[in-house]
């Protein structure tokens, strides 16, 4: 009688996934499409260096900016709703031309503060196979089953060639969620007992003035480390053609993303708790981008961004649970529900980083002989 239940409830989680993938594709007729064309271009493609380099970053410019939109301009486009997008737009734009610009005028020619003059990713690619075109596509089908994936696991792994430089990638990248989730669970527990009161009622016009200042500062600190993610497609020095090329298709880019107010993966900031709240979103990216400026100046290594965010929106969710209910039931149902987010958020960014690593096994060789020798 229980093997049958069993087989039962098996039969039930199967037909629900079943259905659940048949709706998505229902769904997404036009996506999928767009997806199909995508993939017959990529292929078509990959034996013209040149070509392939250019239409490499269109993807990777598009699909890493739209997955790490939560994590920057995510609380931006949440408490902002109200403004006009193109307002949102030209205001995050200007910052990204700027930043992007100061970085190639210091750095001769190098858009990514040097994140790709790091060993193993140092050299740029001289040709190109099928799959590092289409990591960007993976990623673009993952952020549209608003999957948090790191874009740094996904879009740099596949042009690693030395394995030690991956693992120098996720241990910076885990020690960044770890400090996250500490410093959160710190900082809002101690603003949900001490300061709460104070942060009631209608916002003060100062608070949106204080959370545009520092929603850009955040935008420009993930420019610095992110930037690579995009630009590992192109020259490690971008002369002026191509500099016009890269600022311009980005800014474009950055356009389509606020008209369509941050695409489906928004929702994963929307969901949290009082996040469109101004006030909460000035303190968020503030202390996110504390974070991240602290993990620039260490090192030159790059790092997920995704990981250190979904480590501060995790220790939040739980440091509120703590701090707001007083009965132990109440108390309960919110850990609960915190965990489930957090572990949510985990899972989906381990399956990101599964992928890439796997991409990276097949794609280079220095990678395999590496791990080989270890092993065997």
């Amino acid at each position: 009688m229980a093997k049958l239940k069993d087989q039962n409830i098996n039969q039930d989680a199967l037909s629900k996934a079943a259905y659940s993938l048949f709706d998505f594709t229902k769904k997404q007729k036009t996506f999928l499409l767009i997806v199909c064309i995508l993939i017959s271009i990529a292929g078509i493609i990959t034996p013209y260096t040149y070509a392939a380099m250019w239409f490499g970053f269109a993807l990777a410019a598009y699909s890493a900016i739209a997955n790490d939109s939560i994590q920057t301009i995510g609380t931006f486009i949440a408490s902002n709703s109200q403004r006009k997008w193109y307002y949102l737009w030209l205001f995050m734009g200007l910052i990204f031309v700027g930043t992007v610009t100061y970085s190639w005028f210091i750095y001769d020619g190098d858009v990514s503060y040097q994140r790709l003059r790091v060993d193993g990713l140092d050299q740029a690619p001289q040709n190109f196979v099928f799959l590092q075109l289409a990591a960007p596509i993976v990623l673009l089908v993952m952020t549209r089953l608003r999957m948090p994936v790191s874009t740094t696991f996904l879009l740099l792994n596949v042009f690693t060639y030395k394995a030690g430089t991956i693992v120098g990638v996720m241990q910076k990248s885990f020690v960044g969620y770890l400090l996250a989730f500490v410093a959160a669970i710190i900082i809002w527990f101690t603003l949900e007992r001490f300061v709460k009161n104070y942060l009631k009622g209608k916002p003060k016009p100062y608070w949106y003035i204080l959370q545009w200042l520092t929603s850009g500062s955040l935008w420009a600190v993930w420019i610095m480390q992110d930037a690579a993610n995009i630009a590992v497609f192109l020259p490690r020095s971008l002369n002026v053609w191509e500099f016009v090329a890269y600022t311009g298709f980005v800014f474009l880019g950055l356009g389509f993303l606020f008209y369509l107010k941050g695409d489906k993966i928004q929702s994963i900031v929307n969901e949290k708790t009082r996040v469109t709240d101004v006030r909460a979103a000035t303190i968020v990216d503030l202390v996110y981008a504390v974070i991240l400026f602290y993990f620039k100046g260490l090192n030159n290594m790059p790092m997920s961004t995704t990981w250190v965010f979904i480590g501060l929106l995790g220790g939040r969710e739980l440091a509120i649970a703590l701090a707001k209910s007083k009965k132990l039931k109440k108390r309960k149902a919110r850990l609960v529900r915190a965990y489930r987010m957090a572990s949510n958020d985990v899972i989906k960014a381990g399956i990101g980083l599964l992928i890439s690593l796997i991409l990276a096994l097949i794609i280079n060789d220095g990678v395999r002989e590496e791990i080989f020798s270890l092993i065997f």
